[in-house]
Parts: C-alpha cells; structure tokens; sequence
C-alpha cells in the first residue's frame, strides 16, 4: 500500500502498524513505539513536505555475541539484532539527489551522477550514502533520489554497530524506491560492507551488516565470504532466566581505526607466512609446529591473535550448538572463554595509543566482582573502548546494574532484547 507521508501518519494513528511495531520493539514498548515512529513522520513533513510513497524503514544495531574479530579472516560468528534502530521515514523526490537528515547531526546531500569516493567524506555518513548508492548502480540497478528523516537510539560508538544499521536502513531504502525489492537481506549486507569498506574507510568485515540486516540470532560462516553459510539460532532468550546487557564504558571509539585495522594486517601476516590470505586458511598446528620462525617474522602480537582467531572461531560454532540444544550453561562457559581470549590474546580492550584510558578493563573486571561467577562477560564488538556484554542472572540484574552505574555513571547500562527481524520496511 503506497500512501503519501500525512496518510502514514494517519494510519499509524488509526493503529493500523500495531502489530509491526511490536514485532520489532515488543507490546510492552508499543506506546512508546507509536510516539517515536509519529515524530519521525512529523518530523519529516516539517522538513520536506508531504511526498506520495512514503514508508517507515528500520535499520537495527546488533549485537556480536561471539567470534571477536573472526569474521574478516573468513570465520565463525554468532550475532544478533537487537530491539535498538535507526528509525526514518523517507520517501522519493522525483529528483537525482538522496536527502538524509538525522536528527541532532548535519543534513547528507548525495547527487546520482557523481558517486567516486571522495577522500575528504571518508568516517563521514556521507560516505557511507554514496558508497552504497555507487554499489547499486555498478551492479545495474536505475537510482532515484528521495528524503528521509532519521532517528536513532543505537549509542554511537556503543559496539552495536550504529554504522553497520545506518547501511542497512539505507540500503532498505534504496531497495525497495529504486531495487522494486529485488534485494534479498544477505545482498544488501554485502553493499553495506562494500561503503564502509571502499567510502568510509575503515576495513570491517561482514558480520556487523549482516547481524543488523537478517534479524534475529544467526551462526554465520564466512569460509566462503561470497556464500557465507547462514544458521537461523532457534532459541528464546528470555527463557534463560538471564538479561543481555550492553554496559557503556564511557570510553570513545574515535581515533581508533589505526587500532581496528592492526588486526586484520597482523592476523593476515600470520596466514602470509603460510601463502595464505586468510587463517581461515591455515592449519593451526602449521603455526605451533612453526612457532618460532612465525615470531621472528611478524611479532609475538600477530602470533597471539593468530591463536585467538583459531580458538574463537570453532567457539562460535559451539555457542550456537549450545544455544539450539538448549544448554545455556554451555553457551556461557563458551561466551567467559571468548572474552578471556580477546583479553589475552586479541588484546583488544585498550588502546596501546593511549594506554592511560582503560575503561573496558576496568569495567570487565567490577562486572566480574559483581556477577561472582555466574553469568558470563566480555569485550563487545570491535573493543578498544566503548561497551562490554553480560549474560546477567535475572535475580542479579538489578544489583549489577547499581553496581556498574555506580562507577560508570548513570544510563549505562542498557537491556536489550534479540530482536527477530532485521532492516525492513516497517510500514507503507
């Protein structure tokens, strides 16, 4: 149903998108749902008008839940969207030019006909618009331009890859104004990466496109990142008898890309040294058998994370097997073991640029002291700084929250839901 921008407003009223809404954000938080998908319309007739073919659109942050840094060497991981997203309405303008206003941010302008990257837009959301528009139309697809309006509560630097659904939201967009929705969820993921990648400059893998853009729990695998082999984690969460959190470090991500990008390149040297591109590649006994000369031409630092990478990426792969059998236990014995590795091995939890700034280990070691052997913790997402994850037991939930917000401040500590779909059209 293709309506104008004020005959969305009024459906939405009328409850008409109800039961969409509490898909993606739960009955509990329709009210709230509702108020938040009226602004983001109102907003964007105050800014541009009223427009026929409107649509709501959805891109979700998402959350990794295990295999840390495996995905761009060809491995395992385990991830999930989440109930928090970037929220616009958007609709065509008969014109050449994309019109992207985000609330709080400054308004991204792109023209169709001149879609090179361009150096001075790289870490930009301009980028990021242009690169995925250059994708679409090198793979054949006619582009049109149109004006959204966008709201987001995924934290910007929060390891929810607020980055990761800005793609997805546009790429959505994109695909149902100008693809006719020819574009399945794993396409619009691999466009996604492509932007970051190539525009914004920053060599990501694929997992945080793909844990935004299918939805729910997935086990991918990333052998073949052309055909990465996609498992469906059938398992309710709230069965658990345990509360995800996102605990926010207070630490920043900025200036940490030179970081991000040393893993990759050091992790890459170690499968060099065996004519590989990828670990994925190498036997790990070809690095033990090896050991001496692999540090002698890369560095102890490679060789750790090397180790990390083979011992991760199967333990994603268990993580999932745990999850669908039903063993929880097993799923948190799994999620302790990845964290101590990234800690150890990955040595991702702080900065070696600035090593005086040390909130994910500070706060990884108080949630410790207050889940007290239960539960399980870990650096979330790329590390360095921003957020850690906790599996909290429920009857625990309250005072871990306390206790973390007590040092970190309060607001910090978020629970969240696995959300069971990714970026969509949510309305029309």
């Amino acid at each position: 149903m293709s309506q104008t921008v004020s005959g969305l407003l009024q459906s939405l009223e009328s409850g008409l998108y109800d039961a969409s809404l509490a898909r993606l954000y739960g009955a509990d938080a329709l009210e709230k749902a509702t108020a938040r998908a009226k602004h983001v319309i109102e907003r964007f007739l105050h800014q541009y008008g009223d427009h026929p073919g409107a649509g709501l659109f959805s891109g979700p942050g998402r959350t990794e839940i295990g295999g840390n840094h495996t995905d761009h060497q060809h491995g395992r991981v385990l991830c999930g969207s989440v109930n928090l997203d970037i929220l616009a309405c958007a609709a065509p303008n008969e014109s050449n030019i994309i019109r992207v206003l985000s609330e709080g941010y400054p308004a991204v302008e792109i023209a169709l006909d001149s879609l090179e990257a361009r150096k001075e837009e790289e870490n930009t959301s301009a980028a990021l618009v242009r690169g995925i528009a250059a994708k679409l139309q090198e793979m054949g697809h006619s582009l049109s331009g149109f004006d959204a309006y966008c709201v987001s509560d995924v934290l910007s630097g929060s390891g929810l890859s607020s980055s990761a659904a800005y793609e997805i939201l546009v790429g959505n967009i994109l695909n149902h104004f100008s693809c006719a929705d020819q574009l399945d969820a794993v396409t619009i993921a691999k466009v996604g990466q492509f932007a970051e990648n190539v525009y914004f400059g920053k060599p990501c893998g694929l997992m945080d496109q793909m844990g935004s853009s299918i939805g729910g729990a997935v086990a991918i695998d990333f052998h073949d990142p052309a055909a990465p082999v996609i498992l469906p984690v059938d398992y309710d969460f709230s069965s658990s008898g345990h509360a995800l959190c996102i605990v926010d470090t207070g630490s920043c991500h900025a200036d940490l890309t030179s970081d991000y990008a040393d893993i990759p390149r050091e992790m890459g040297a170690v499968a060099a040294f065996f004519g590989k591109q990828v670990l994925r590649d190498v036997d790990p006994a070809q690095l033990w058998d090896n050991l001496p000369a692999v540090r002698e031409a890369v560095g102890d630092r490679a060789v750790l994370r090397a180790m990390h990478f083979f011992q991760d990426d199967p333990r994603a792969w268990e993580e999932a097997q745990a999850l669908q059998a039903g063993d929880f236990n097993a799923f948190l014995q799994c999620i302790n073991a990845s964290g101590l590795s990234s800690e150890l091995l990955l040595q991702n939890i702080w900065s070696p640029h600035a090593p005086e700034g040390q909130a994910v280990s500070l706060s990884l070691t108080i949630g410790k002291k207050l889940l007290d052997g239960t539960g399980a913790i870990r650096v979330h997402g790329g590390g360095f700084a921003g957020t850690i994850q906790a599996f909290v037991p429920l009857e625990k939930l309250e005072a871990f929250r306390q206790g973390m917000e007590a040092v970190l401040g309060e607001g910090k500590c978020h629970v969240l839901q696995i959300r069971p779909v990714g970026g969509c059209l949510v309305a029309e």
